[in-house]
């Protein structure tokens, strides 16, 4: 099957959207795909005397008697929408959770374009530490506003138009970076280097995000850089290994370094590009120990010798990738241990517009490994190097080398 007949799968539709998140987090999040959950769904998940709907209009009543007869501030008054909003927010997050989340309509609209491969913003992913809250810059898009601003790689977020955004959900952080095409945000980061907070205000344009990008390396070795698995991600790779192969590419370096993950559909058809048919890719067991799995259907296989490199920074989707080229022994992982989500969000949409992302299932290589809090171990491991002064990070990238001296052996030269 080339790669415009590639058709949606099935894999999780009775719910999803969700990003085995970005594992550490990302410019967007998903795995899974999203869908509407009408009134009659939602009412059939509770006891149906109403006492939930009682007992919390009576605590929101007394509540807000007491604020009205005491509360008083020199700030601008909060809408009765924004109160609710806070009062949906409270309600998911006391399941004290770091995956599950209640989006806004805005944000939710935000989500959605995010994983279409265009939006307007700045042109930075971020990552979030679940264990710290950290949120830092993992790369800024090349000719990108954040890039051309003055945005680094591992900048750490501090502020955004003045909010702090350390433990707040990474996707709502890119909802208050993103806005309409021409207008600015201010990011406040700090910067080790500097040892210092630095603010940089960022116009916002439309971003055609790369989810892909490619070079032939020395002796036809090509060189495939996946950032997300997105909507657009398949058509890129697949435009990748075409042109690298008519310039006679003997073996592939698959890049899933910084890679926070994205669409479990995504990973799942790169998977299919790479392997024979009928192999089993993933699958996952939800609460009900309900197991779904997909396998491999695409005629095309590529079958010249591989390595995939990973860090301590690719997460979800691109765990499923690199766990499932692991155990087929397609490809052996070289870098650092990855970063350990194995478990997958559904975004469920509601009828106002909103949405709740939650975990709903737990994801397992072919050979049965949830990776969930452990990571991929790679087949050799080899530590990030830091460029020395004047140095550029390509020429000081000792990973890469060691990925080419594999491959350079297994192809004879």
């Amino acid at each position: 099957m080339r790669k415009n007949e590639k058709q949606k799968r099935p894999l999780l539709r009775s719910l999803a959207l969700a990003a085995a998140l970005m594992g550490a987090g990302a410019s967007l999040a998903g795995c899974g795909y999203g869908v509407s959950v009408g009134r009659g769904l939602l009412s059939s998940l509770h006891r149906g005397d109403g006492s939930l709907y009682g007992e919390m209009e009576n605590k929101l009543d007394d509540l807000q008697a007491v604020i009205d007869a005491y509360y008083m501030s020199d700030d601008e008054p909060v809408s009765q929408e924004e109160m609710l909003e806070g009062v949906y927010k409270g309600y998911v997050d006391s399941l004290n959770e770091p995956y599950t989340v209640y989006y806004t309509a805005e944000e939710y609209a935000a989500l959605e374009e995010s994983s279409q491969g265009f939006y307007s913003g700045i042109g930075v992913v971020v990552s979030q530490d679940v264990r710290t809250g950290v949120i830092s810059v993992l790369r800024p898009f090349e000719g990108s506003p954040g890039e051309e601003a003055g945005l680094l790689k591992d900048d750490v977020l501090y502020k955004v138009d003045g909010k702090e955004v350390t433990g707040q959900d990474v996707s709502e952080v890119v909802s208050w970076i993103k806005g309409p095409e021409g207008t600015t945000v201010d990011i406040e980061v700090y910067r080790a280097s500097e040892s210092d907070y630095m603010t940089f205000t960022v116009e916002r344009r439309t971003i055609e995000v790369p989810m892909v990008e490619h070079e032939m390396l020395d002796n036809g070795i090509g060189h495939v850089t996946i950032l997300e698995f997105e909507e657009t991600t398949y058509d890129q790779f697949c435009e990748a290994l075409d042109d690298l192969s008519s310039q006679g590419m003997k073996a592939l370096v698959l890049d899933l370094r910084d890679n926070p993950g994205g669409l479990v559909n995504s990973a799942v058809d790169v998977l299919d590009r790479i392997l024979p048919p009928e192999k089993l890719l993933v699958y996952t067991i939800d609460k009900n120990g309900q197991k779904e799995e997909e396998y491999s259907k695409d005629k095309d296989v590529f079958d010249l010798p591989m390595v995939v490199l990973i860090n301590e920074n690719s997460a979800s989707a691109s765990e499923i990738v690199s766990g499932c080229l692991q155990d087929y022994e397609t490809a052996q992982l070289v870098g650092t241990t990855s970063f350990g989500k194995g478990i997958v969000q559904y975004v469920i949409g509601l009828d106002d517009g909103s949405a709740i992302k939650l975990t709903a299932a737990k994801y397992y290589t072919p050979e049965g490994r949830n990776i969930h809090g452990t990571g991929l171990e790679p087949d050799v491991v080899v530590e990030e190097t830091a460029a020395d002064e004047g140095e550029s990070e390509a020429a000081a990238d000792s990973q890469l080398d060691k990925a080419v001296e594999i491959l350079m052996s297994e192809i004879g030269e």
